[in-house]
């Protein structure tokens, strides 16, 4: 038996690895383990003061700021919950600009000079930490011999435990702010601008006639999609450990044309690993709800209920930790690229995002007469008006090198930003704007058979070739990559929402007199004149056609197809005046990231570079060399001779285009930031693409047993 078949033998024998979670009777109260590790609000209430637990939530109901004196009774409770759960060190748990988590652990015990130590947690050091702020992505904000930057708690989000096999760690959700006060990270932004958004809906609804709601918050349900593969196949992989995706690969035989692995029954190595993943996360107070398989061979999906959008993105990150770490223990890689296997359907994370009151109501909540619906109808039009007016932006928020591979292609939103609302919402703006038309009437589905109950039809068909689409009482934002945090997606969302709310709210105002209080009147005027100056970023046909392509371009909507045509809308001007106005980022914080993300752009397409060059120089050409000495010894026939010419010609293609990619990429193309990118993009990556496809050739001539790297064939099936 073959090197490669051997090693496929040994990656197909997975048996259970006697962790067995069991099956607990959930019936019986206190069975859950939803929330053990969570320094939840029932914990508070259980293990603070009465006068400081109530103190503490009136404070996070009204999205105040917290007395520090309260600070000290808090910390000593979360430490003494903390010790009982095993936790010998807390962390300012935080999400610096580089779509990951950042910790520095610190011990609660301290000596005392008698040679014996007591455990401390003080107020002080539960709100404020000091991490070296120096080493983090800045983009210019902060120098590297200027070291100083602050942790800030966030108390809106539960502090929670960390289990490790050897202990267990306090995490505290926190922001993370330079010594100059500028935001350095993804949550103290999200936080901002959940309060425009709150402040502007409130002024809205007051003119709506709602009296009762003081607060609105955004909420955010993602659906993170994923790629599971054998360790042993991701350890002989340089490309895949080194940048997350594949960068050489043959298409194989079988791929996902018969449309069999989605929603397909899941092998029992990966529901296994599913079910610990969700035991994870419920005992961290993440609220799982779905999991599937998803279209390509290997992937997979799970999707949690909907949160406020700061918990929720904390909870995401914490969902992608999870994931990666429990694969481990099933001997297999999660990975999280948006493409890491080219040809076949890559990942993103669709952001569900909505709006809701402190009274329970969402406000894009169509109801059952949406047409008569006026609160649904203001907000739902300031959506439309706010992705109208920076549909651009909206596009620079989930761009980033692996999601340049995904976007566009015909398995994810185009790059070109586009609403979907559905036959019955969009005949519904439409009757309104036009007094013509009739709203579809609700409709039953009869399936042919009494054995089989009659469905309620929905108003609207879904589209999966919409960006931005309404989904029942939510709009999907489906071009977020599988890799990304959720933090500056929904801080534009929120920004740009509240400056719509905030426009249209002062044209209702003017309706409002003008119709002497009738409030569906004003609410209908605004409706129209939405509909006339955004109403062409609606669509409803097929996104991927490119039909559509040039019909976006007639209505005057943008198409950025890769990351360094989108990121320069992160600082056009239009950008820096909303998020001025509503005080979420300034000038300056805005550049810093869209310095970081272009830095990062460039750097991660060097890396991608260099490895490409490496793997094909050391693995891919010795191989085809060793082929060509197979053939050597097999003789002069004249079928000998024809494989020699075939391999001659590919061999020399290939080290064509190493040279060719090392001279692009020692070659620094133009001084730095975007056009650096584009450089990346158009001269470095397109020949690292030319050594793939040279490579790639010779993968389907060369023996077997030679081959050098895991396959698609056996990376994406054997499980």
């Amino acid at each position: 038996m073959s090197r490669t078949r051997q090693q496929n033998v040994t990656a197909a024998q997975w048996s259970s690895n006697g962790g067995a979670l069991g099956a607990a009777d959930l019936t019986v109260p206190g069975a859950s383990n939803f929330g053990d590790n969570v320094f939840s609000v029932a914990v508070q209430k259980a293990r603070l003061p009465k006068h400081i637990f109530k103190a503490l939530q009136e404070s996070l109901a009204a999205g105040e700021p917290l007395d520090a004196s309260l600070a000290d009774s808090v910390a000593q409770a979360m430490r003494e919950w903390a010790m009982e759960k095993g936790a010998t060190h807390y962390t300012h748990w935080f999400q610096p600009l580089t779509n990951l988590t950042a910790e520095k652990h610190d011990g609660f015990f301290e000596p005392v000079g008698d040679g014996t130590a007591l455990a401390e947690f003080s107020g002080k050091e539960l709100i404020q930490g000091e991490p070296d702020a120096s080493s983090f992505p800045s983009g210019g904000i902060r120098a590297t011999f200027e070291a100083r930057g602050y942790t800030a708690w966030d108390p809106t989000s539960p502090a929670f435990i960390l289990e490790n096999p050897n202990g267990a760690l306090l995490c505290i959700p926190t922001a993370f702010v330079s010594w100059t006060g500028e935001a350095l990270d993804a949550k103290i932004p999200l936080l901002r601008s959940m309060d425009a958004l709150s402040n502007e809906a409130i002024k809205a609804l007051k003119l709506l006639g709602d009296e009762t709601a003081t607060r609105v918050f955004t909420t955010v349900g993602p659906e993170q999609e994923y790629f599971l593969v054998d360790e042993q196949y991701y350890f002989e992989r340089p490309d895949l450990y080194t940048t997350g995706r594949s960068l050489f690969g043959a298409k194989p035989p079988k791929g996902q044309e018969l449309d069999e692995h989605y929603f397909g029954s899941i092998p029992e190595r990966v529901l296994s690993y599913m079910l610990e993943v969700e035991e994870e996360l419920s005992k961290l107070g993440v609220p799982i709800k779905t999991r599937h398989n998803e279209v390509a061979p290997g992937q997979y999906e799970l999707a949690p209920l909907f949160e406020n959008s700061n918990i929720s993105s904390d909870h995401q990150q914490l969902t992608m930790q999870i994931l990666q770490n429990v694969a481990r223990r099933y001997g297999m890689v999660c990975l999280l690229h948006e493409k890491p296997f080219a040809g076949l359907n890559g990942s993103g994370k669709h952001n569900n995002w909505s709006m809701g009151t402190d009274t329970k109501v969402n406000l894009l909540n169509p109801g059952d007469t949406p047409e008569a619906n006026a609160q649904f109808l203001f907000f739902a039009s300031a959506v439309i008006k706010a992705v109208n007016k920076h549909q651009a932006l909206l596009r620079a928020s989930v761009a980033n090198i692996g999601q340049d591979h995904r976007l566009g292609a015909n398995e994810a939103p185009p790059a070109i930003i586009s609403i979907f609302l559905g036959a019955e919402l969009q005949t519904a703006f439409e009757k309104i704007a036009t007094g013509k038309g009739t709203v579809p009437k609700k409709s039953f589905l009869g399936l042919g058979t009494n054995m089989l109950p009659q469905l309620p039809k929905d108003g609207g068909d879904r589209n999966r070739t919409s960006p931005f689409a309404f989904t029942g009482n939510r709009f999907e934002f489906r071009a977020v990559g599988s890799s990304m945090s959720l933090g500056f997606v929904n801080t534009v969302l929120n920004t740009i929402t509240a400056e719509a709310i905030s426009e249209l709210s002062g044209q209702l105002a003017k309706e409002l007199k003008a119709s002497k209080g009738d409030v569906f009147a004003a609410v209908s005027a605004v409706v129209k004149t939405v509909w006339e100056e955004d109403g062409h970023i609606v669509f409803d046909g097929d996104g991927y056609s490119e039909a559509w392509h040039k019909e976006a371009e007639k209505r005057g909507l943008l198409n950025l197809p890769t990351t360094p045509d989108a990121l320069p809308w992160i600082v056009n001007k239009q950008t820096v005046d909303t998020f001025k106005k509503f005080k979420v980022l300034s000038k300056r914080e805005l550049e810093s990231r869209y310095e970081v993300f272009v830095e990062q752009y460039s750097s991660k397409a060097n890396i991608e570079a260099e490895t490409a060059a490496s793997m094909a120089r050391t693995m891919i050409l010795p191989a085809a060399l060793r082929h060509a000495e197979l053939l050597d010894d097999g003789g002069d026939s004249p079928a000998i001779e024809k494989l020699k010419e075939e391999l001659d010609g590919l061999i020399t293609e290939l080290v064509e285009a190493i040279f060719a990619l090392e001279k692009a990429n020692d070659h620094d193309g133009p001084d730095g930031g975007v056009k650096h990118a584009a450089y990346m993009r158009d001269v470095v990556l397109a020949a690292a693409n030319d050594v793939r496809v040279a490579a790639d050739k010779l993968e389907k001539v060369v023996a077997d047993d030679l081959w050098p790297i895991p396959k698609y064939s056996e990376m994406l099936f054997i499980k």
